[in-house]
C-alpha cells in the first residue's frame, strides 16, 4: 500500500475543495444587482460598505453614498470620497445622532429631506452601487416609513446593488437582503477606556 506525501495529500484535498468550489461557480447563473445587509452590534460595518464603494470605482462602476446617521461630523471615508472623486453623489442627513440632537421632529424632518434624495439613487439605472450607511437607525426610530424603504429597494433597477448597514436590521429587511452578514462584537478597545483613534475608527 503506498503512503501519500503530505505534499500529495494536500495536493488531493486542493483538488476535492477546487472542484467544490467550480461546481458552486457554474452553478450560479444569474446575473443582477444584489441588496446587502450588515449589521450587528460590532464594529466594521460602514468600513466594509464604504470599502465596496471604492471597489465598484475602482472597476469604472458609478456608485453613490447617503450617510443617515453621522451627519457633518468629520468622516474621513466622506473626507476622501469628497476630495478624490467629486463625481460621487454623496448625501448627508443634516441633523447628525440623533441622540446628540435629542429633537425628535428635527431629526424626522433630517431624515425624510436624505430619503426623498435616496429615492432619486435608487431609481437611477447608471449607479452600479448605493451604500445607505446607517439607515436602520432612522427605520427603527420611526423616522421613515419601513414599507416604503422595503418598496423602493425591491423596484430598484435590476443591476443596482445597495449595501444597506447598522445595527438592529430590522427581520423584514433581513428576509429581504440577498445577504446578510451579522457583525460581532468580541472585544473593542472603547470598553477597555481607549479612545476612538482618527484614522481609525472615523
Amino acid at each position: 500500500m503506498t503512503t501519500l506525501s503530505d505534499d500529495e495529500k494536500h495536493q488531493k484535498r486542493m483538488q476535492i475543495k477546487k472542484a467544490m468550489i467550480d461546481e458552486k461557480v457554474a452553478q450560479a447563473t444569474e446575473e443582477r444587482g444584489v441588496l446587502i445587509v450588515l449589521s450587528g452590534p460590532g464594529k466594521g460595518k460602514s468600513s466594509s460598505g464604504f470599502g465596496t464603494v471604492i471597489r465598484a470605482l475602482g472597476h469604472g462602476y458609478k456608485a453613490a453614498v447617503v450617510q443617515f446617521i453621522k451627519g457633518t461630523w468629520d468622516c474621513g471615508e466622506r473626507n476622501f470620497i469628497q476630495q478624490r472623486c467629486p463625481e460621487v453623489p454623496f448625501i448627508v442627513m443634516g441633523s447628525g445622532f440623533t441622540w446628540e440632537t435629542q429633537n425628535k421632529e428635527q431629526d424626522r424632518e433630517a431624515a425624510q429631506q436624505a430619503w426623498q434624495k435616496t429615492k432619486l439613487l435608487l431609481q437611477d439605472e447608471t449607479i452600479h452601487l448605493v451604500l445607505l450607511d446607517e439607515i436602520t437607525y432612522v427605520l427603527k426610530y420611526g423616522y421613515l416609513d419601513a414599507e416604503e424603504v422595503y418598496e423602493a429597494l425591491r423596484n430598484r433597477p435590476r443591476e443596482q446593488s445597495v449595501i444597506v448597514t447598522g445595527r438592529g436590521a430590522p427581520v423584514p429587511l433581513k428576509q429581504l437582503a440577498d445577504t446578510v452578514s451579522m457583525i460581532d462584537d468580541t472585544k473593542h478597545a472603547f470598553h477597555n477606556g481607549i479612545k476612538a483613534r482618527k484614522g481609525v475608527e472615523w
